[in-house]
Formats: C-alpha cells, sequence, structure tokens
C-alpha cells in the first residue's frame, strides 16, 4: 500500500521560501520516480521536479536554479525547497510516485520526468505567493 501525504505549504511574500515535505509510505526508491506537480487555478497540472535512485534529479525550466528536490530514505520524506518565490509559483502542489517508470538516458545518467500518468498521488498542499 502506497500513501504520499505533502505538508509544508502556507503563504510566502515574492522572494521568499518554502519547504514541502512529503511522507512516503510504502515506496520503493530504488524502481520509483519520485515527484513534484503543481496545479493552479484554470491550468492543468504540470511537473516541477522528479528524482530517481536517490540522486538523479529533474527540473522544469520556471523553477531550475531556484528550486531543490530531494528525499530521506530513513525518514522516508521527499523534499522540495523552494527559494526565490515568485507569484506564478502560486499553485496546489503534489507529491507522486510510479513504481514503472519509464527511463531516460542522456549525458551518461539514467533519469526520470515527472509525467501527470504517475500512479499514486498525495493530497496536495497550497502555496501562495504574493508581490
Amino acid at each position: 500500500q502506497v500513501q504520499l501525504v505533502e505538508s509544508g505549504g502556507g503563504s510566502v511574500q515574492s522572494g521568499g521560501s518554502l519547504r514541502l515535505s512529503c511522507a512516503m509510505s510504502g515506496v520503493t526508491y530504488s524502481r520509483s520516480c519520485m515527484g513534484w506537480f503543481r496545479q493552479a487555478p484554470g491550468k492543468e497540472r504540470e511537473g516541477v521536479a522528479s528524482i530517481y535512485a536517490g540522486g538523479r534529479t529533474y527540473y522544469d525550466d520556471s523553477v531550475k536554479g531556484r528550486f531543490t528536490i530531494s528525499q530521506d530514505n530513513v525518514k522516508n520524506l521527499l523534499y522540495l525547497q523552494m527559494n526565490s518565490l515568485k507569484p506564478e509559483d502560486t499553485a496546489v502542489y503534489y507529491c507522486a510516485a510510479e513504481s514503472s517508470p519509464e527511463l531516460l538516458y542522456t549525458g551518461g545518467t539514467l533519469y526520470c520526468r515527472p509525467k501527470p500518468d504517475f500512479t499514486y498521488w498525495g493530497q496536495g498542499t497550497q502555496v501562495t505567493v504574493s508581490s
């Protein structure tokens, strides 16, 4: 049984920081792609960042250099550190897991990407950035 629970959302001014957490249960880290997604009102859910095999990361261009995805396998937590937040980052953020990910090989490294068809999803946490 896989369960994902997000926390850490809130309101922050433009330029501020937040760290989101996702408590993970029943996830096989060595086989799974873990991802963060977001959905703003009137927009489709989009992939933000992903991590595979405890190391290789992927970021959407809109958050590169500002967001960092990481995981703590001892505590079974997935994190998304968000710095230099912008009003455009306002959305409900979800963590998700895919147990049979499509792997990409580039630059001599295997990695995964956050895709909207991931199997398991958390309930979401609201992030609001004001200007």
